[in-house]
């Protein structure tokens, strides 16, 4: 097996898919790529049995079909070196790897690719196809909310819900809670399912943010993923994802608008006075102003700040954590938010104000801390 291949080229797809490698392994034949020569087209593959990525890339000669599995981090290292630089790989019998890039010559030692474990073949699967921009918004909008608890795995992922009207995706922690809808694109039949964080975050870095249509294929048990020359395979969560619209409020009479940046910047600030551990900030609304104050009785630190709002409803108190706020802000782009709340003890919902796509609805809930009186 022999082939010539662009350094540049290689190097861009390894690092595509090395995200699905894990730093310590049960299997040794994880820590490697597996390669695969087929005419003149290189097919290599990244799997930790949960999650496979192959990418296809073209070589620029190649001679007798045939695989091989190569130790990822010494290539990856060894790739970071060179510019645009071909590069010949020669695979022997014994599968010795020589690399040989202008003046230089290295040796890897590769393993046997029969050991490499098969991606899950998909049966029976439903499919919709999605452009790129709109399931990397759907990522971005929803993956900070997944909760990092083990005794409840569902709610680590992100909630997929397809249907004929449109596609929605959830995320909570408990704490907080993400829904991002839209209504422009839908399902031939109705469908959910739970995607884990990893794959997501692989697809959150490799997606281009324009239209490329992504071609997605689930079942039972799996998801696939497919656009340009990358194909993505994932084992989705099992259990069944908390029912997420009984805990939406729907009545919520007191309506805050306020500039975005601005109670960003403030929550910030606020939150270097507050308790560490709680990250308690108190949002005071009188009329058309808006005080937040933030203490930590421990070090006598307290802060006080008052911002300019727009304000329909009762005069209130509300407590929230901070930290949450900000993360939640920090993942909406509009100019000016709202916040709708009923009561200091339900939770407060964050939407935005004049949503640039009409087919778009996010909304973004927060649990309410008590406040020490």
């Amino acid at each position: 097996m022999r082939f010539i291949v662009s350094s540049q080229s290689l190097l861009k797809s390894l690092q595509s898919i090395s995200g699905v490698l894990n730093s310590s392994n049960t299997l040794p034949i994880l820590d490697d790529f597996l390669f695969e020569l087929s005419g003149s087209s290189l097919q290599i593959t990244a799997s930790d049995l949960e999650t496979t990525m192959r990418v296809n890339i073209e070589t620029t000669m190649a001679e007798e079909e045939g695989a091989v599995a190569i130790p990822a981090k010494i290539l990856l290292e060894l790739l970071k070196t060179y510019g645009d630089t071909p590069l010949t790989f020669t695979v022997d019998k014994s599968l010795g790897i020589e690399i040989a890039a202008d003046e230089a010559k290295f040796k890897v030692a590769g393993h046997d690719a029969g050991e490499f474990p098969k991606a899950p073949v998909m049966e029976e699967v439903a499919g919709i196809k999605l452009p790129a921009e709109l399931l990397l918004a759907a990522i971005n909008k929803t993956i900070f909310a997944t909760g990092n608890d083990d005794l409840r795995p569902a709610m680590s992922g992100v909630y997929c819900d397809l249907s004929p009207d449109s596609v929605i995706f959830v995320a909570t922690d408990a704490h907080k809670l993400v829904r991002y809808k839209r209504s422009d694109v839908s399902a031939s039949e109705s469908t959910t399912f739970i995607m884990p964080k990893k794959p997501l975050n692989q697809l959150k870095s490799i997606l281009p943010a324009d239209n490329t249509e992504v071609e997605v294929e689930y079942n039972g048990t799996n998801a696939r993923f497919t656009f340009r020359n990358v194909d993505l395979v994932c084992r989705l969560i099992e259990g069944r994802y908390p029912n997420y619209e009984a805990v939406i409020p729907s009545d919520n009479p007191n309506t805050l608008i306020v500039d975005r940046l601005s109670l960003i910047t403030t929550l910030r600030r606020a939150s270097f006075f507050a308790n560490k551990s709680t990250n308690q900030i108190r949002l005071s609304i009188t009329g058309q102003e808006l005080y937040i104050d933030a203490e930590d009785v421990d070090f006598a630190h307290e802060s006080r700040q008052r911002l300019s709002c727009s304000f329909n409803g009762e005069d209130m108190e509300i407590g929230f954590n901070s930290r949450f706020l900000v993360e939640m802000l920090s993942n909406l782009s509009t100019e000016n938010i709202r916040l709708e709340m009923s009561a200091p003890n339900r939770a407060g919902i964050l939407r935005p104000v004049d949503s640039e796509n009409p087919a778009e609805d996010i909304l973004m809930l927060v649990m309410p801390v008590m406040l020490n009186s």
